[in-house]
């Protein structure tokens, strides 16, 4: 549920994946180490430290 199955995947069952992967990072003790991995390396693809990668994009520097 953090990656899509694939490039098939509707956006509504795109929206819901991702909110049950967030629903899990909100509970989870690595959250930030996680985020902060995560743009460290900028990931582009996943839900990482309970962000998608757009979401994660607004947080990088310009």
């Amino acid at each position: 549920m953090f990656y899509a199955p694939d490039a098939s995947e509707r956006k509504e069952q795109r929206l819901q994946r991702e909110l049950a992967a967030k629903r899990i990072c909100q509970h989870c003790a690595v959250r930030d180490v996680c985020l902060e991995g995560a743009l460290d390396r900028h990931e582009s693809h996943g839900i990482w430290g309970g962000l998608n990668e757009v979401e994660r994009r607004g947080l990088r520097p310009v």
